[in-house]
């Protein structure tokens, strides 16, 4: 009887979490990013073989999404924090599969009908049908940002209530489905293409968003009607707004100045427009409204008391230590093969896994911020590796060439020694024939250098996850509801200006001679964001921020009220 009795406790229990809200965000989020996963590897592969293998599309579709988020940034989050919960999340996930199944049934036709085009009106069509594809693909991606901000940064905290530790849990899951789908996703996509074509993987891709967004839907309504929190939103931005401006007091007991609390309100503009009649309202006013929104977004973002932390989230972005395109050429041009890159992809993938689940760890052992004080050391001290392999044996480093000898060179025209170079994202070199023989590289001496540049790349995405945890749950805690959207469009549109910042730097430099410059700018700035979130840490913690493990939650709670309680 007690066998049974158990047992039928323990079905009951697993089949809690299973119809529960938790898992059934965990199942959504796992459907939408692997679609999101595979759409991002595949749409870089289709307008590379649509240009005649170049990357020119796949530049100007990089520089169009990240343009985009980084000036919508604000006003997206605004949308979201301004519309009732459901409504936001149903729009996004629709306007986000709608486009991505039109962009792949537009890219079947082309691939289809390629030949056709080019001859129509000398190529136009087949340019419209570029501009109409990058033009939708930007439009899936700015939807799948506001996806991301209404699911991972509001949802996500609603499911987990108050509980700073369910919280963090469900965070690192979150972040362990990330890391799975960003491998398996582009694997699946990239065979069905191999042993079949593009065309099937158009076809396949709009397929499977066809079927995801259907099921996701239903995931959505599921979560909603199992959180009855969830609902409550409509009107409450100005009722936030309402009790600040009549407790001031409150906000200095909590730790802000009334100057601090005021200043980030993000419904300013709509209180205003409240006030004025539609008559008063004048189109140039009515225009203008992005642009005070885009203002308001940043001015809070500004205001916030996690502003270093968010800051120092972003200036990690600034990096050539990342499996991109760009580490990716570097690796080709020091001899590695792409058997091996992907084994190297792998492990650090699994190193990212360690990083999650470490933070869970950490933290309820030390407490969120010095969790993030710790990640940020672990990932600095891993980093020297990719330093000493600047000056290791077999690196490239050479300061006697010039960083902009090869811009240089394509700018002007010349065919000189740049000819001899590999490009960072190049492959083989030929050489002119009607140009004089030249000599054959030497072979490689020793692969000491890009050892200890890739251990050191692997091995600081255990700090680098951790730390993004951690940042990640400081605003989740710190923002309030009204302005969690806006507050975390904001720093997605930073995270992109210093992704495009390291872009920029690599055009400027790109022959493997000047990586090593490269490294030890990216290393300079991981520094300076991990100093920005010291000066975070220490103005919330003093001194205590270098007792890692003692119990000071009841402490630092009654000793600086604006922090959460599970600090």
């Amino acid at each position: 009887m007690d066998n049974s009795g158990t047992k039928k406790t323990c079905m009951e229990s697993t089949r809690d979490f299973f119809t529960s809200a938790k898992f059934l965000i965990y199942m959504g989020h796992a459907l939408s990013t692997w679609g999101d996963r595979m759409w991002n590897f595949a749409v870089a592969v289709f307008l590379v073989e649509l240009y005649g293998n170049s990357l020119l599309l796949t530049a100007v579709y990089g520089l169009v999404v990240a343009g985009s988020v980084l000036l919508l940034g604000a006003i997206i989050g605004d949308w979201v924090d301004k519309n009732p919960r459901l409504k936001v999340a149903q729009t996004s996930l629709l306007v986000q599969n709608s486009c991505v199944i039109a962009c792949g049934v537009l890219l079947m036709l082309v691939f289809q009908f390629k030949d056709q085009l080019t001859e129509l009106y000398n190529g136009w069509i087949l340019t419209t049908c570029y501009i109409l594809v990058i033009t939708i693909a930007n439009i899936a991606n700015l939807a799948s940002t506001a996806m991301s901000i209404t699911i991972q940064r509001d949802w996500v905290v609603v499911v987990a209530g108050q509980d700073s530790s369910k919280l963090a849990d469900m965070n690192a899951t979150v972040r362990i489905i990330d890391q799975l789908t960003n491998i398996l996703a582009p694997m699946l996509v990239g065979q069905i293409m191999a042993f079949g074509s593009h065309f099937v993987g158009c076809g396949f891709i709009s397929g499977w968003n066809l079927c995801s967004m259907c099921v996701e839907y239903a995931l959505l309504w599921k979560v909603y009607q199992k959180t009855p929190a969830l609902a409550v939103k409509a009107g409450q931005k100005e009722q936030q707004q309402e009790l600040k401006q009549l407790s001031p007091t409150k906000d200095l007991e909590n730790g802000q100045s009334p100057e601090e609390s005021s200043q980030p309100l993000m419904n300013e503009t709509s209180v205003v427009a409240k006030s004025d009649s539609p008559k008063q309202r004048s189109c140039c006013y009515q225009m203008a409204e992005p642009v005070r929104t885009f203002k308001a977004g940043w001015v809070a973002y500004y205001n916030q008391n996690i502003f270093f932390a968010g800051m120092s989230l972003a200036f990690l972005y600034m990096t050539v230590l990342g499996f991109d395109c760009i580490t990716t050429g570097y690796a080709y041009t020091q001899g590695l093969n792409g058997s091996v890159l992907s084994l190297l992809m792998g492990a650090s993938a699994i190193s990212g896994i360690c990083g999650t689940v470490a933070f869970t760890w950490v933290r309820k052992k030390c407490g969120l911020i010095r969790t993030g004080f710790i990640s940020g050391m672990a990932q600095l001290s891993c980093l020297i590796l990719c330093v000493i392999s600047v000056f290791a044996p077999g690196s490239p480093f050479d300061l006697s060439v010039s960083p902009f000898q090869d811009l240089y060179t394509h700018l002007i025209g010349e065919k000189t020694l740049p000819e001899a170079v590999h490009s960072l994202t190049g492959g083989n070199i030929t050489t002119p024939t009607t140009a004089a023989p030249t000599q054959e590289l030497p072979p490689m001496q020793s692969y000491m250098s890009v050892s200890l540049l890739f251990a050191g790349v692997i091995a600081a995405r255990v700090g680098l996850w951790s730390f993004d945890l951690t940042v990640t749950q400081l605003i989740q805690e710190n923002v309030i509801e009204s302005e969690r959207g806006v507050i975390n469009g904001v720093q997605n549109s930073m995270n992109y200006l210093l992704d495009l910042l390291h872009f920029i730097m690599v055009i400027l430099a790109p022959n493997p001679e000047a990586f090593g410059l490269l490294v030890i700018i990216s290393v300079s700035f991981v520094a300076m964001g991990h100093m920005m979130y010291f000066r975070f840490a220490f103005r919330s913690l003093g001194s205590r921020l270098f007792l890692c493990c003692s119990p000071e939650q009841k402490v630092e709670a009654v000793d600086n009220p604006s922090l959460p309680t599970t600090v």
